[in-house]
């Protein structure tokens, strides 16, 4: 069985679950799903983001999504939905919203659960990933399994 730490910012839509399923064909696979929760103090990159890919509406309603602690709810639910999604592709799946250190919790996870691999499926982080400052960049040096760095698909 591989077993696969899969990072989220957003609940997965089908083309993700087919998409991190189909990786591993022909074995049965396990994940361990760590959502993120949205964090205020990321709108400014977040912004940043949406003028580089040409999304000037979002950027200018950057400050309209739950931010911090009123993101949780929504983070649970998220969570939730994609854990069941995988399930119903024919995958384990277990999870938790990351609260605190990301990084930390993720290295942990990895050596808790003798993880095979991550998979960091985000939205593209372009300021970040510029600066090697994105999920995947910082848990190549923190994790010592494969990184893959995915970009999730929209509704």
């Amino acid at each position: 069985m591989i077993t696969t730490v899969l990072m989220i910012e957003k609940p997965m839509v089908p083309t993700d679950v087919e998409l991190v399923t189909t990786l591993h064909t022909d074995e049965d696979q396990s994940f361990v799903v760590l959502m993120q929760p949205r964090g205020d103090q990321d709108r400014l990159l977040r912004a940043l983001d949406d003028v580089a890919l040409g999304e000037f509406g979002d950027a200018v309603r950057e400050n309209e999504e739950p931010e911090g602690p009123d993101a949780l709810p929504a983070a649970e639910r998220g969570l939730r939905h994609s854990l069941d999604a995988l399930r119903a592709a024919g995958a384990e799946a277990v999870g938790q919203v990351i609260e605190d250190h990301p990084l930390d919790l993720l290295s942990s996870v990895v050596r808790q659960t003798h993880a095979d691999e991550v998979v960091v499926l985000t939205a593209p982080h372009y300021v970040e990933e510029l600066f090697h400052r994105d999920w995947a960049s910082r848990a190549r040096h923190k994790v010592g399994v494969p990184v893959l760095r995915l970009f999730a698909h929209g509704e």
